[in-house]
């Protein structure tokens, strides 16, 4: 079994994305491709789970459309205050 890696970031951060997010074709609401969240978009993290069989972290970040997008550490950082 893999150790779980423990989350760099917390429910409630808020972040921003740093590489574009297209949809893999996960995302029902959207076409597969299709641009979710592009670089220096921001959101809150909602929800901080990890990937099964990897044990790796995955946030749930909500965007201002309402738009919950599930991403991995290398994809967002946080936002400065």
């Amino acid at each position: 079994m893999i150790e779980p890696r423990l989350p760099k970031y917390q429910w409630g951060q808020r972040v921003q994305v740093l590489t574009d997010l297209h949809n893999d074709g996960t995302f029902p609401d959207a076409a597969a491709g299709e641009l979710l969240a592009g670089i220096g978009d921001q959101g809150e993290i909602v929800q901080v789970g990890s990937h099964v069989e990897s044990s790796i972290p995955i946030y749930l970040v909500e965007f201002g459309d309402l738009r919950v997008i599930g991403c991995l550490e290398e994809e967002i950082g946080p936002v400065c205050a």
